[in-house]
């Protein structure tokens, strides 16, 4: 297949679902600490998807079971001036404090990231997840920067996120916040917005340790042995770090009450590592060959494609699942 197609065909697996999802009316967000099961059996259909697949029940010798309608969880964003204020008093102390983590240009952006976040139906506990990304992912970073800077395989600037580093990691997420505002909280859209997360935090997760620790690395394509830092390279130190990351985040997530326990955890972890492995076999085939496919632009494209497994995912079991 000709590498330009290659790239088409991936754009669409990763944008086309995504689009079909969002403009399901789908399940709602539960409450926290609501099974799925036991949130859908306090939907009200009113010709909602869910109602459309799931009927009520009707227990013996009893009517259709009337459902109540449920009602979306309290709202916990910010006001658009709290958000604001908030953020940009943290990205003062950041810089009076002389962070590293990211760029002047970069901490504007991240400032500009967590408004969005924030002010969002998703509101904290969403915004809080994206923090644990950023911390998470610049820990991973600076682990053996030295030697990775003598290898001549460390992340520029050492390490530091620029704006293209912000957008190219979590665009997808604040597209998921935003979405979220105009399709009624749906679960699907928090799924996949910590997925897209979880990816990138795995990715970075295998890029880093497996250049720190990697004894061994191969293409993924061709199993053969390159050096570390190579694109489309995978070791297994750094693919079963970047697997510990992409479970952490979920926990942190149902920790705290972003997402259900099961299936939403499983879900993004599932999607995580299907995500990262499409961005190796890009890595190792197309990036570089094709001008615009930039580091920044495989990472977009790798978080749509966690996000839109993780939704299809999850519309798909709770279209399978019984009441």
């Amino acid at each position: 297949m000709p590498k330009k197609t290659l790239v088409v065909v991936l754009l669409a697996a990763a944008f086309c679902p995504a689009v079909v999802v969002a403009l399901l009316p789908g399940p709602r967000l539960r409450p926290p600490g609501r099974s799925l099961s036991d949130h859908r059996r306090q939907q009200v259909g009113g010709g909602s998807c869910v109602e459309f697949f799931f009927p009520p029940q009707r227990p013996c010798g009893v009517g259709v079971q009337r459902r109540r309608r449920m009602q979306p969880p309290p709202l916990e964003m910010a006001s658009l001036p709290e958000a604001l204020a908030l953020n940009c008093a943290l990205a003062s102390v950041g810089k009076a404090l002389k962070q590293t983590a990211l760029t002047n240009a970069g901490l504007l952006h991240a400032t500009l990231l967590g408004v969005v976040l924030l002010s969002s139906s998703f509101g904290w506990r969403a915004y809080s997840t994206c923090v644990a990304y950023l911390v998470l992912g610049t820990a991973v970073t600076k682990v053996r920067q030295k030697e990775k800077e003598a290898e001549g395989i460390a992340e520029k600037r050492g390490g530091a996120r620029g704006p293209e580093n912000v957008w190219g990691s979590a665009a997808t997420a604040a597209l998921c916040a935003v979405g979220a505002g105009f399709f009624g909280f749906p679960t699907t859209l928090a799924v996949a917005f910590v997925a897209s997360l979880a990816t990138k935090l795995s990715d970075t997760t295998q890029s880093e340790i497996g250049k720190a620790f990697g004894k061994r690395t191969y293409l993924i394509t061709t199993f053969r042995s390159v050096p570390r830092g190579t694109e489309g390279a995978v070791s297994l130190e750094g693919t079963l770090a970047g697997l510990a990351a992409s479970v952490l985040l979920p926990l942190y997530a149902a920790s705290v009450g972003f997402l259900g326990w099961f299936p939403d955890v499983p879900i993004c972890i599932v999607a995580a590592f299907v995500a990262t492995t499409a961005e190796s076999l890009l890595g190792a085939t197309v990036q570089g060959s094709v001008a615009f496919l930039t580091n920044e632009v495989v990472n977009f494209i790798m978080t749509l494609i966690g996000a839109a497994v993780a939704a299809g995912l999850y519309v798909l079991l709770s279209f399978l699942s019984p009441l």
